[in-house]
């Protein structure tokens, strides 16, 4: 798995003219249960879930690292005619009472995440201990998270990130983000090793 954004630039450029990614069976079987309200795609890569969301009408903010995978993002949301924004700051996101998707590149490693902002988070195969707490606050009160990423048990598989920074201790995910509510949470040793969390942000009083 490619480790610095030169890197991952240069995979998104390689793929470029594929087709769009299916979006992870997690995430589109889940779909018609998630909240309608403003979303994040966190680490959104080319935009397969950012594509999945806006398709449902819904305001998505895909952010990234990547300037070509936001590209390539923009040219499919283009393509697909949904009304797109490209930011730089978020403080040009917040507020500005416009639908659609907002494209926002931002280097993961240093961004600093708006507080109850979002009625959905998603981030699927990215592991960044350090936003654990900023993905919490992002949240708004009754706010879902959908995480899925790989744990310690894909080194038993071909492919997948081998690099442990990557990969989650195994029974982690459980713990990760103290302040949510888990609604399900589960760990899967078929033919790759991956975690999936379905957490909401307590309502006010609960």
């Amino acid at each position: 798995m490619p480790a610095s954004v030169s890197e991952w630039d240069a995979k998104h450029r390689a793929m470029a003219e594929e087709p769009t990614p299916e979006p992870a069976s997690f995430v589109r079987e889940l779909l018609p249960l998630l909240p309608l309200g403003p979303a994040l795609d966190l680490a959104c890569g080319t935009g397969r879930h950012t594509l999945l969301l806006a398709s449902r009408h819904q305001e998505v903010t895909g952010v990234d690292s990547s300037g070509v995978a936001l590209e390539i993002l923009e040219r499919r949301a283009r393509a697909s005619h949904y009304a797109l924004t490209r930011v730089d700051l978020w403080a040009q996101i917040a507020g500005s009472g416009r639908f659609g998707i907002r494209l926002w590149r931002a280097d993961l490693e240093q961004v600093l995440l708006p507080t109850n902002a979002f009625s959905l988070i998603l981030c699927v195969n990215y592991l960044q201990r350090s936003l654990f707490p900023q993905i919490e606050n992002a949240l708004v009160r009754g706010g879902v998270l959908l995480f899925e990423t790989y744990t310690q048990a894909q080194l038993e598989f071909v492919g997948g990130p081998k690099n442990p920074a990557y990969l989650l201790e195994c029974g982690a995910l459980r713990t990760a983000f103290p302040t949510l509510r888990a609604l399900f949470c589960r760990e899967l040793r078929a033919g790759k090793g991956i975690a999936s969390l379905i957490a909401q942000r307590p309502d006010r009083g609960s």
